[in-house]
């Protein structure tokens, strides 16, 4: 991880000092590197040793790097990991900008590697990811979204590059076939249960622990799966007030739908789904032989359940 720190900071330098300025805040604000860490441990497991696995880790993180910054500025987002974000800082204009310049730096990078299979692999999930922000976007203030296309923009959206991550592992090590489908197996469900949390979190987080505004969700007329579910569960009532809400992303409403996701089984009910993407992740480990390398996948899945931030 420190090498892929290292190669992050050597190619986010640029001549133009806005873009430097802009990525370093961004780099340095506090992710959990998770997706890079995937990669190097997928990588590890299949036997690989070679120095592609740092810089394609990293060019996996600025791939999603790049997505947050346009995230934040689609979703006039304020607040991420504790810190002003890049577009309440610097502008829309810069995020959006720099953000492209991380997209098309982290290409430069991973051609570096020279494997068509890879950039085959890197260059299809980033189109999927594209896809699934315009979905969600085209989702906002939808509350007739069922929980299957909720998952489809799930998979889609923040799945992909945890997919991705662990197939180009796999790739690196050599795997067989059966085994590098399974890895990428593993990539989207841990990713489908990271995300399934932080949707739980937005209803039931703590300011402090989340880095963002409770709440955000709401404000930006998304029927995650607390929302879906309490629908399906509450009085006709409580469900028309959270039809109204997400139709009209009523943030001054956020005190009542609370009142009334509490009073279901919601919060229950999408941590166990979060729980179960979880177990089917770490059942695709079976493929990989004991090592630490896979004692820390199978960590990495429970992480991702029963984290608070």
């Amino acid at each position: 991880m420190a090498a892929v720190d290292s190669c992050l900071r050597e190619h986010l330098s640029s001549e133009v000092a806005l873009v430097s300025q802009v990525s370093e805040y961004i780099i340095s604000s506090g992710g959990k590197r998770l997706r890079p860490a995937l990669l190097l441990l997928a990588a590890r497991a299949c036997d690989y040793r070679g120095p592609h696995a740092p810089v394609l880790a990293a060019v996996v993180e600025l791939i999603h790097t790049a997505t947050l910054l346009h995230d934040d500025v689609v979703d006039e987002s304020a607040l991420r990991r504790g810190r002003a974000t890049a577009n309440a800082m610097f502008g829309n204009a810069a995020s959006v900008l720099v953000g492209d310049f991380l997209y098309s730096r982290s290409f430069q990078m991973m051609v570096t590697v020279d494997n068509m299979r890879i950039l085959r692999i890197i260059s299809d999930a980033t189109n999927v990811i594209a896809e699934g922000e315009v979905l969600q976007l085209l989702n906002c203030g939808n509350a007739d979204l069922d929980e299957s296309r909720y998952l489809e923009v799930i998979r889609r959206k923040t799945a992909k590059l945890f997919e991705a991550a662990m197939r180009i592992g796999g790739v690196l090590g050599g795997a067989g076939a059966a085994t590098e489908e399974a890895l990428a197996n593993y990539g989207v469900h841990v990713g489908t249960a990271f995300q399934l949390i932080d949707d739980v979190l937005d209803y039931s987080g703590e300011h402090a622990d989340i880095g963002k505004n409770l709440g955000d969700d709401l404000a930006e007329g998304k029927a995650t799966l607390p929302l879906i579910r309490a629908m399906q569960v509450a009085k006709p009532g409580d469900a028309a007030l959270l039809r109204r809400a997400i139709v009209e992303a009523r943030i001054d409403e956020f005190g009542p739908v609370m009142e009334i996701i509490r009073g279901t089984d919601a919060i229950a009910y999408a941590r166990a789904c979060a729980g179960e993407e979880a177990q089917l992740a770490s059942a695709q480990l079976a493929h990989l032989g004991s090592s630490k390398y896979r004692d820390a996948l199978l960590e990495l899945a429970l992480f991702a359940v029963e984290r608070t931030h």
